[in-house]
């Protein structure tokens, strides 16, 4: 050991003009460039691996000990068995090798793990055949390598650097494109094909198992040799693919631009894995019915961090690489809150105002605009806070005729939607529906300014310091009656029912929509903390087949509250500049009740003019009558709405048939079952696996009743038709 010691001081004495000024071990860490690059959770979790070099590939930079101990094994058994004891050169093997060569037609260098670092160093040269004035100056930047790195750190930048087989370089790689290991978990059996491959990158099978077997023999692991060459073959037979982590695709794509990065953002990595499975999940609830789309965002209400981004349903899209959470699609509904916002913020309306539900026509240049509602039906006269919850469409155009389009259109502005680029007149009166294109980003983020009490403030992806607030149109009174509105189950009942989906056991202000032709829906809601949106659809615009946005995005949304939300108990305080009081309808439109207005629009009762009583008492007798109707009709009694049916697997498929039934007895005498669509005269049904729509018609072939069920098994085909008779 002395005498190597002394040697190499004697050389380095000799050829200083050799030796030059190396990095240090930190700068070449420092200076270590991966092809790829990584988006990070707050915790620091891989949410997203993104390759963007492909000349090679490279992974992060793996420390010493983090290597396997027997790849450290296998490497100086094969490399450089005397790295430990010589000071960079192994002079012994020099000689010994020098004195073979002589006689030997195949020469063998003996170049050192050190000598090899320092050819690898040196760009310059690293692959041109080495003349004797550049092996000369490898020695010698060997031994200065020895002289002023710790042995640890040269096997460490040796290991991270040198190429294994095709393009994969560094440790990682490798262990990762050949193995599918971390470098920590590799065995003697593959510690001893990565040493072999060192040598010759190329070899084919029969050479490296032959060399390998060699390798751990010397190891003392020959148990190893068995079935070795099946299988090397199967681990070079490649692609090297390496299994990345894919959790956040869209958003890295947003983010990251160059290789070699790491990208901390605000996302919860828990969080954004229990979304894209919830979405997953419920649009395979809805595959027969044409959805293969959707996506989610979760923002922190006080500081503006996105906390998930779930762009795509994945391998369930045709387009998973289309970013449904910035791409423009048709609002809905979910404008609506924004529209009563601003006649409330102008006195125009209050939420105890008493509002218009019968057919209309308004006369456009293009002729006359004729609005609907979602289930064809009016209700007649309704207050402002029955007519928002419950998503009436007629009294919304009556209040944007009221509050006037350019008007609702500066205030939309306010809440920064980024894709209404046209004019108040391009839109027209359907904008009061949602006509305009919004991103889910954006239309998430006005909600998340209406929980903040109308201050808007710009999404951020990572814990940097929030964004300045800006106040939009609706002030904290305005804001705050619209989310009070928004929480109201009861007000709710007319088109959700008292039990839906959106009746959440903590506070909660959520608003759905569905687009023209059922192309898109949405569940947009807020509780004190948090904002959660959700689109589902289809990326190409497909229309889906009978999906609303309380079936498709509202389960997903609740599913996401809940987690958020496990025994939260949050309830808003009243603002300064809102008053609560206690009002009553002349006539009794509806029951008397607690209601909020902006503090001096308060009213105790509210009188209805001629026209609108008149319209009340015509109303009541209508539904009186229609009650009076519903008891003599006949209803579908079996199976009920949304009745989940179970297929027994033990029970033969023939023998398993469903009878529907009706509250009433001679159902074939009077009236007619129609199932998706197809008219047939048995109550006995074959069933078929999915979602299904069943209809009851009177003997003038009207419907009086329709239910929606499901099918569920594994053993039968879907069959959507009932039998031919």
């Amino acid at each position: 050991m002395f005498k190597n010691r002394f040697l190499a001081a004697f050389v380095l004495f000799l050829l200083p003009a050799f030796a030059i000024a190396l990095p240090t071990f930190e700068s070449v860490k420092n200076n270590y460039q991966a092809s790829d690059s990584w988006l990070l959770a707050r915790d620091g979790q891989v949410l997203q691996q993104i390759r963007i070099n492909h000349q090679i590939r490279r992974l992060q930079w793996t420390p010493i000990e983090d290597v396997s101990p027997a790849l450290l094994q296998a490497l100086l058994y094969s490399e450089d068995k005397r790295f430990y004891e010589h000071a960079g050169v192994d002079w012994q093997a020099i000689t010994a090798t020098s004195w073979r060569n002589l006689w030997q037609k195949k020469t063998r260098g003996a170049s050192t793990l050190t000598m090899q670092l320092a050819g690898i160093l040196d760009e310059e040269n690293r692959n041109s055949k080495r003349n004797i004035l550049q092996k000369t100056t490898q020695i010698a930047q060997a031994l200065q390598l020895d002289n002023q790195w710790k042995k640890d750190e040269i096997l460490e930048a040796y290991l991270n650097q040198v190429s294994f087989r095709g393009e994969l370089q560094g440790v990682a790689a490798m262990s990762f494109g050949l193995f599918n290991k971390a470098p920590s978990a590799l065995n003697a059996r593959d510690a001893a094909i990565a040493a072999v491959l060192i040598r010759a990158p190329n070899a084919n099978t029969a050479k490296v198992t032959e060399r390998a077997c060699v390798l751990l023999k010397q190891m003392q692991q020959a148990q190893f040799c068995a079935a070795l060459d099946g299988y090397v073959s199967l681990k070079l037979q490649g692609p090297f693919e390496i299994t990345l982590q894919n959790q956040a695709p869209h958003l890295a794509r947003k983010l990251i631009d160059s290789a070699n990065q790491k990208v901390k953002t605000s996302v919860d990595a828990d969080l954004q894995r229990f979304a894209t499975q919830q979405l997953r999940a419920n649009l395979m609830q809805l595959e027969y019915q044409n959805v293969q789309d959707g996506a989610v965002i979760v923002l922190d209400n006080k500081t503006g961090q996105a906390l998930t981004w779930v762009g795509s349903s994945g391998s369930l899209s045709s387009a998973p690489d289309v970013d449904s959470v910035t791409a423009p699609r048709q609002a809905g509904s979910t404008l609506k809150p924004f529209l009563y916002g601003v006649a409330i913020q102008k006195k125009a309306l209050t939420a105890a105002s008493i509002l218009d539900d019968s057919p209309v026509r308004i006369a456009t240049p293009s002729g006359y605009y004729v609005p609907q509602n979602y289930d064809k039906h009016f209700v007649g006269p309704v207050t402002t806070r029955f007519a928002l919850a419950s998503s009436l469409n007629v009294p919304a155009v009556r209040t944007l005729l009221n509050v006037g389009g350019d008007q609702f259109y500066a205030a939309l502005q306010t809440f920064g939607f980024s894709t209404m680029t046209e004019s108040a007149d391009y839109y027209g009166y359907s904008l009061a529906l949602g006509a305009a294109d919004v991103r889910l980003l954006d239309l998430t983020n006005a909600y998340r300014a209406l929980a903040n009490g109308g201050l808007w403030q710009a999404i951020t992806f990572t814990n940097s310091k929030s964004q300045p607030l800006k106040q939009t149109y609706l002030k904290p009174a305005a804001s705050f009656i619209v989310s009070d509105i928004l929480a109201d189950n009861t007000a709710r009942y007319l088109t959700f029912g008292l039990d839906s989906t959106l009746h959440t056991p903590y506070w909660t202000a959520v608003k759905t929509g569905t687009s023209k032709d059922m192309r898109d829906n949405w569940c947009i809601g807020y509780s004190g903390q948090y904002t959660v949106g959700v689109w589902v659809g289809n990326a190409g615009g497909e229309p889906m087949h009978d999906v609303s946005g309380v079936t498709g995005a509202a389960p997903i949304w609740r599913a996401v509250m809940d987690k958020l939300h496990a025994g939260n108990r949050f309830q808003p305080k009243l603002p300064a500049t809102v008053e609560a009081r206690q009002i009553r309808y002349m006539p009794d439109l509806e029951p008397a009740r607690r209601e909020l207005f902006i503090a001096g629009t308060g009213q105790n009762v509210i009188v209805a003019n001629q026209h609108t009583a008149q319209l009340i008492s015509h109303t009541k007798l209508i539904n009186n009558k229609s009650s009076a109707q519903k008891q003599t009709l006949a209803r579908i009694a079996y199976p009920g709405e949304g009745t989940i049916i179970a297929l027994d697997p033990e029970i033969p498929v023939l023998q398993q048939k469903i009878v529907f039934k009706t509250n009433q007895q001679q159902v074939n005498n009077r009236y007619q079952w129609r199932l998706n669509g197809a008219n047939f005269n048995q109550a006995a049904w074959q069933p078929g696996l999915g979602r299904h729509r069943l209809e009851l018609l009177n003997d003038r072939h009207q419907v009086i009743d329709t239910i929606h069920f499901e099918i569920r098994g594994a053993f039968l085909k879907v069959s959507t038709k009932p039998p031919s008779h």
